[in-house]
């Protein structure tokens, strides 16, 4: 699963989701706007749009919702995570591209 951080409105995380529909790989998106989450909206609030391939845990249920919609950091580590593949804005096609062959997604 490929997690888009996003928030409505945001022109640049619909280039980005975008982009994933370019890469064929839409199918295998969650949206999830930070706008409804403190924590989220701490971490991405000034970096979305950000692709993730696992989400970060949240504190709030309404993180959860999905709306189909990257600071490129190949792996993070937190108390609450294992470890994270982020492609954060400003990424083009071929950015796109080399992060999901590495993350498996072909």
């Amino acid at each position: 699963m490929i997690t888009l951080y996003s928030t409505e409105g945001c022109h640049l995380c619909e280039q980005a989701y975008s982009l994933l529909v370019e890469a064929g790989v839409q199918e295998h998106v969650q949206v999830i706007d930070i706008a409804f989450d403190d924590v989220l909206f701490s971490r991405y609030g000034v970096t979305i749009p950000v692709v993730s391939t696992q989400p970060v845990t949240s504190t709030s249920s309404e993180a959860c919702s999905v709306t189909a919609y990257p600071v490129i950091a190949d792996s993070v580590s937190d108390e609450s995570t294992h470890s994270i593949s982020e492609l954060g804005w400003p990424f083009d096609s071929a950015d796109l591209a080399a992060w999901l062959k590495n993350n498996g997604f072909n």
